[in-house]
């Protein structure tokens, strides 16, 4: 999907890769502290390091794109959420933490996610993982993996054909169905299951390290609208799990189970 963008791609891209770190860098000054863990009203857990990296974000987008709507999990959580048209608008989808029970158990498998939505699709988004300083970007000139900060080293990444000996699967560290998974992948080729937290399973598949990963549970928009940018540019598709074409912009900004996957890999739809 070729869209005329709100702002200068290359803006757009430095922005936001400049807006990220720096929610990152606020999010690791919590890391290294005593944390105090909380529960939001669906009993999913919060720190202040998710409200820090949001007060970076939040200003950070109104600054680079002042029209563009931002719908953000901690602020819909209190109520905060604009009235958005996944239909037509330009809107940007952001979770300042993704994972944040993979931050507290202190394993580094948590991201900023900040994507760019438009008629319903990811058109750039970046998942930084800054515990691992490793920021993965996507946008209309491909996906790249960056690592490093003050001298940083950049890849171009792509997912991968599907290996001969097999699938790499990626599946959740936290959350997870190991009998569905079983079910789903029926009698296809796997070399390994990995676990891996946060929206880095979808980069994963993008960056070819992993070749599928169907989420056989429930996300939010917010949680994947970065990853699945990423996967997009890469080369990779999320689908429905009858194969119809994902949407973001619901109502509710809940979504269905899915797939992520190289092209390459087969997968059974649901009939």
């Amino acid at each position: 999907m070729t869209v005329a963008l709100p702002a200068d791609a290359d803006a757009l891209e430095n922005g936001l890769i400049e807006i990220a770190r720096k929610a990152g860098a606020a999010m690791m000054a919590i890391y290294q502290t005593d944390f105090e863990v909380r529960s939001k009203d669906d009993a999913s857990p919060v720190t202040e390091a998710d409200e820090a990296a949001e007060a970076v974000i939040l200003p950070g987008l109104r600054a680079l794109t002042p029209d563009v709507k931002i719908v953000s999990e901690e602020s819909a959580a209190k109520g905060d959420v604009p009235d958005v048209n996944g239909e037509t608008d330009f809107f940007w989808l952001v979770d300042p933490l993704d994972g944040t029970k993979e931050f507290i158990k202190r394993n580094g498998e948590f991201t900023v996610n900040v994507a760019l939505m438009a008629k319903g699709k990811p058109v750039l988004g970046v998942v930084y993982a800054p515990a691992i300083d490793k920021l993965y970007y996507g946008g209309p000139d491909g996906a790249k993996l960056i690592e490093g900060d003050l001298e940083p080293k950049t890849t171009a990444i792509s997912v991968r054909d599907m290996p001969e000996d097999g699938v790499v699967v990626v599946g959740s560290r936290s959350h997870g169905d190991p009998e569905a998974m079983k079910a789903f992948l029926g009698d296809l080729a796997v070399k390994e299951l990995r676990p891996a937290g946060s929206s880095l399973k979808l980069c994963l598949v993008a960056a070819g390290e992993a070749d599928l990963y169907p989420r056989l549970g429930p996300t939010m928009e917010w949680d994947i609208g970065a990853g699945h940018a990423v996967l997009l540019a890469a080369g990779g598709v999320v689908e429905n799990m009858d194969g119809s074409g994902f949407v973001y912009g619901k109502a509710d900004f809940r979504n269905p189970f899915f797939i992520a996957r190289s092209p390459s890999v087969p997968v059974k739809y649901e009939q």
